[in-house]
């Protein structure tokens, strides 16, 4: 018995619907939204650990690189370029306010998981911030800048 080389799946992306899509069984979801133009979803590590490629999916930040597309069927999907709401917007201006960008590269996974933060609504000591975005590598900032603007978007939200 052969594999399936081809899956056919149906999803919602970024708020736009993607019907009868056909894509290979095997091509992890970071592969394929990179070749369908979302460049913000980054390769790091490719293995999970460096929180480059995370995205939302059904509600919850995952690293895109861990998923196979063929496993999207009926999800909905969000990339860095698809977040423009009310809170990705007050992250996004505490990441520049603080410098917390540095060369980039962290950053689309970085605003992902940060704005699963802030959207407990829950005030976090510096630790726990860290502790939260334990999973996203960062080599350029040391991490300070990051928590000082996680920080003051948590204060801004709750």
């Amino acid at each position: 018995m052969s594999a399936k080389k081809n899956i056919t799946v149906s999803f919602e992306l970024n708020g736009e619907k993607f019907d009868n899509v056909i894509v290979p069984a095997r091509q992890h979801l970071a592969d394929y939204l990179r070749g369908e133009g979302f460049t913000g979803t980054h390769l790091g590590c490719e293995q999970g650990a460096c929180g480059a490629c995370t995205i939302e999916m059904d509600g919850k930040a995952v690293r895109s690189c861990l998923v196979l597309a063929s496993q999207v069927n009926g999800s909905l999907i969000k990339t860095v370029e698809g977040f423009d709401d009310d809170i990705m917007k007050i992250v996004k201006n505490n990441f520049l306010k603080h410098n917390a960008f540095q060369c980039g590269f962290c950053s689309p996974g970085m605003l992902m998981t940060t704005k699963e933060i802030v959207l407990k609504k829950k005030k976090l000591t510096r630790e726990e911030i860290r502790s939260e975005i334990s999973g996203n590598y960062c080599r350029c900032t040391g991490y300070q800048s990051i928590v000082d603007a996680i920080e003051e978007s948590i204060t801004e939200v709750i």
